[in-house]
């Protein structure tokens, strides 16, 4: 009986210490993220600052064409898709470098999508299969190419290197804000199904940064922004941000990827850094022109 009493106290010790909750372990700040921005850092200014709006345009490009490739792969798995890729590709190039000539877009958007409804005609695959990968491809072609296709029109603008500076400081400012408050203050979720790692603290931290990197960028090089703009920017992009990032990580999690790839160390892959920026370019590049016409108009 003795014996038998032991084993049920041992029993109930090991079945408290197996409901306890495991000892959560800090996260901790990965050293590749720094030395990522210190090495990009100079050569992403130098490509801003010197070369000309087709140049960077070409870099858009470049940048935008591996993001596109890391969503084929996200939405085609190991599927073998060359031929879609490869139309998906070229009509994303097409339309970044048709901001340079508007009265082409429309015909790039049309040859696009021609281009990718052929393929499946050629294609062995079922057709229902066929229909639904071109119309993931063509989506492909138009969330990141209308989206940083803002960024080549932008550069266009009268200073457009300089407002192409504000838009990725004040973007990278919200988003090192959120990440790095969230990680040491964050504790109520702010999208738990979506983002387990977002939280409310970090999108305050976010958008202080924000705010404070706006009105330092006034101060520093782009005294044409009013007080009330660095104030109205540095929210709307935060919110924006985030949007992007959220929408993102719905698509990374509905296939069960946490990162889209892993080309720049510490950040993920390529469509993980430009998330933010895909929703925040258009926002800042209608801003910017609409408030600019405004003040004309006064």
């Amino acid at each position: 009986m003795v014996d038998l009493n032991l084993s049920m106290q041992d029993d109930k010790i090991a079945g408290q210490q197996q409901a306890e909750p495991a000892t959560k372990v800090a996260p901790r700040f990965d050293p590749r993220r720094i030395y990522t921005i210190l090495v990009l850092a100079p050569l992403l200014y130098a490509a801003i600052r010197y070369l000309p709006p087709l140049a960077f345009s070409g870099l858009v490009v470049l940048a935008g064409g591996l993001a596109l490739f890391e969503f084929y792969r996200l939405c085609f798995s190991d599927r073998r898709h060359s031929w879609l890729i490869g139309v998906g590709l070229a009509g994303f190039a097409a339309l970044i470098l048709a901001t340079h000539r508007l009265d082409i877009i429309v015909p790039v958007l049309l040859a696009t999508l021609v281009g990718v409804m052929s393929v499946p005609l050629l294609s062995r695959a079922p057709l229902e299969q066929s229909l639904r990968d071109g119309a993931m491809t063509l989506f492909g072609v138009l969330y990141l190419g209308l989206t940083l296709g803002m960024l080549s029109m932008t550069r266009l603008l009268p200073q457009g290197e300089w407002l192409i500076f504000f838009l990725l400081l004040v973007t990278w400012a919200s988003d090192t804000g959120a990440y790095y408050v969230g990680t040491l203050f964050g504790r109520h979720r702010l999208a738990p199904t979506i983002s387990p790692k977002k939280t409310v603290e970090g999108l305050v931290g976010g958008l202080i940064g924000a705010i404070i990197v706006a009105y330092a960028a006034r101060w520093w090089f782009l005294p044409e922004l009013s007080g009330l703009d660095c104030l109205i920017l540095g929210t709307l992009l935060t919110l924006t941000g985030l949007w992007g990032d959220l929408a993102e990580s719905a698509m990374k999690r509905s296939v069960g990827m946490k990162d889209s790839g892993g080309i720049l160390p510490g950040h993920g892959g390529m469509l993980d850094r430009l998330d933010s920026l895909l929703f925040t370019a258009p926002v800042f590049y209608y801003y910017v022109s609409m408030a600019s016409r405004l003040r004309v108009m006064e």
